[in-house]
């Protein structure tokens, strides 16, 4: 039997609104996700490369604990058991402020924030061990050092890996329609249900996500090269 298909159904005006809200719950959730982990990567990094002896194991714990649950377990951990231990009022504000992207952003963002950790430590064995001794003799702080002179050339080095993350977070952001957000995996199984066009629904889906992830990492290659490090 020849396959049939109807996009018709589907491309209605309030069907691209949908796929479009959709749209947009999946790049705020993507990119208030990518801003914790880059954050959380970081500052994990940083502390992970400092003398102390038991806040590097304990770095070490979380970026294990992080890497090794799988991500959805993570999604539903933080929607239904973290805010089971918050007072009624942060409750009530999450649940009235959009609470299942919150927790789905934080959920991912420290998820992907331990990747982009040992991403960050990478780069920063790949700086020479004179650039750390220079700066601490010119009197700059450890902390200092690392902002200023360490960091910089590091995140430089690490963006290749940093982009295959990213395009992973975006994909990941699909598990979230597991509590509720209305993201653009959530979004097409409703269209699909309305009008039961299964494939042309999903391969709308698909293409969307092909789309960006290709645009992702067409950017992330452009970024690297233009700060690509001479010599390296």
């Amino acid at each position: 039997m020849a396959l049939s298909l109807n996009f018709a159904t589907l491309l209605t005006p309030e069907h691209i609104a949908q796929l479009l809200r959709g749209l947009q719950f999946t790049l705020v959730l993507t990119v208030s996700s990518w801003l914790i982990a880059i954050t959380v990567g970081a500052l994990l990094a940083i502390l992970r490369e400092g003398r102390g002896r038991w806040v590097g194991w304990a770095v070490a714990g979380f970026v294990s604990y992080q890497r090794n649950i799988p991500a959805l377990a993570h999604l539903l951990m933080w929607y239904f058991g973290v805010p089971a231990l918050l007072p009624l009022a942060a409750q009530s504000w999450i649940n009235a402020h959009n609470g299942e992207v919150i927790l789905a952003s934080i959920a991912m963002g420290l998820g992907v924030g331990a990747y982009f950790c040992e991403d960050i430590r990478s780069g920063f064995r790949s700086i020479p061990q004179g650039q750390h001794e220079a700066s601490r003799a010119i009197g700059l702080s450890y902390l200092q050092s690392m902002r200023y002179v360490i960091l910089p050339q590091s995140l430089r080095v690490a963006l290749p890996p940093l982009v295959n993350h990213t395009v992973m977070l975006f994909k990941g952001t699909s598990l979230a329609m597991a509590i509720g957000v209305a993201e653009l995996t959530y979004v097409v199984r409703e269209i699909e249900n309305q009008t039961f066009r299964t494939f042309e629904s999903y391969l709308i889906a698909t293409v969307a996500y092909l789309v960006i992830s290709l645009s992702l990492m067409g950017l992330g290659a452009l970024i690297a090269r233009h700060y690509r490090i001479p010599g390296r």
